[in-house]
């Protein structure tokens, strides 16, 4: 019986005037997509047409789209991005993420600011290290307009802002980091200065927390070699900006140990981020796939 109700339905031309405005929103949302378009018309031919002309329609256009490239490459994106949470000699030990209840982060610069957005969005509280009073308030005022951001655009109300600001805690010395399970180093890509850092992580956070850096080109042997804790350095590469690319690069050494990797990803997964595990090599994965697009694109110009 409900396929022939019509109650619900707006007469004719409000109904062309409102499918009118799905396509436009559609077309703004994902130019290069044709199934949201097939869509609404599948729905435009029951209004019009009546339910079991709809029902035709929208068995046929199922068909056609099934064999489109496009569905094939969703389905590809759609396993690829659960394949990820699949690593061997990782996932494969029977192991439990452990419970991440505080992290730090090292650095209050645009990526900095950005990692702590993402942890404080799900709510993990963070302690933000600065090595200035100026840097510090900087770093806190980018977090600030981080969110800001977010209320504008409706996507955070006041309430959850103040809340989310609220598990920000600045700090200039490494006092604090006796209670931190997790922390990420997010400092400009100096060797000297990040393996002074990771020498006093180690002297000061407890022996169980996972000392992360953010770096995108130094090998991380490289970054750990003053320290005794290799097993637990591991890369948390995020992309910028941190809190918006869904993105986040977990780089294993032949030192770090399986349950840092299973931890990193639980925290990943927790952030809404895609983790995908790599190796510790010149530009880990994304960077090394867009070396040879760069060299490729200089080439050309070289050859005018």
């Amino acid at each position: 019986k409900s396929l022939y109700k019509t109650d619900k339905l707006e007469p004719l031309g409000e109904a062309r005037e409102i499918l009118k405005f799905a396509r436009a929103q559609a077309r703004k949302q994902a130019a290069n997509l044709e199934h949201p378009l097939v869509c609404i018309d599948v729905i435009e031919e029951g209004i019009v047409s009546g339910p079991r002309a709809g029902l035709w329609k929208e068995a046929n256009a199922f068909q056609s789209l099934l064999f489109s490239d496009t569905c094939k490459s969703l389905l590809h994106v759609f396993f690829s991005q659960r394949a990820t949470s699949k690593v061997p000699g990782a996932t494969d030990l029977g192991l439990m993420p452990r419970k991440i209840t505080k992290v730090a982060i090292l650095g209050g610069g645009l990526m900095g600011s950005g990692i702590a957005t993402a942890m404080i969005l799900s709510n993990y509280p963070v302690l933000l290290k600065e090595v200035n009073e100026k840097f510090l308030n900087a770093g806190i005022d980018r977090i600030k307009a981080n969110l800001q951001s977010r209320v504008r655009k409706g996507k955070m109300t006041e309430e959850r802002y103040e809340k989310a600001l609220s598990l920000v805690t600045g700090a200039l010395g490494y006092e604090k980091f006796k209670e931190v399970d997790l922390v990420i180093e997010a400092v400009i890509e100096n060797v000297k200065l990040k393996q002074q850092i990771f020498a006093d992580l180690e002297k000061y956070c407890p022996s169980h927390c996972i000392l992360a850096t953010n770096t995108s080109t130094i090998d991380l042997n490289l970054i750990g070699e003053k320290t005794k804790s290799q097993d637990r350095i591991v890369g948390a590469h995020f992309f910028s900006p941190a809190h918006v690319m869904p993105l986040l690069e977990i780089v294993r050494t032949q030192h770090t140990s399986a349950q840092v990797v299973v931890d990193l990803l639980d925290v990943g997964k927790r952030i809404k981020k895609t983790p995908i595990v790599v190796g510790n090599c010149t530009g880990f994965a994304v960077n090394r796939m867009f070396f040879p697009y760069t060299q490729s694109a200089l080439l050309f110009v070289d050859y005018g």
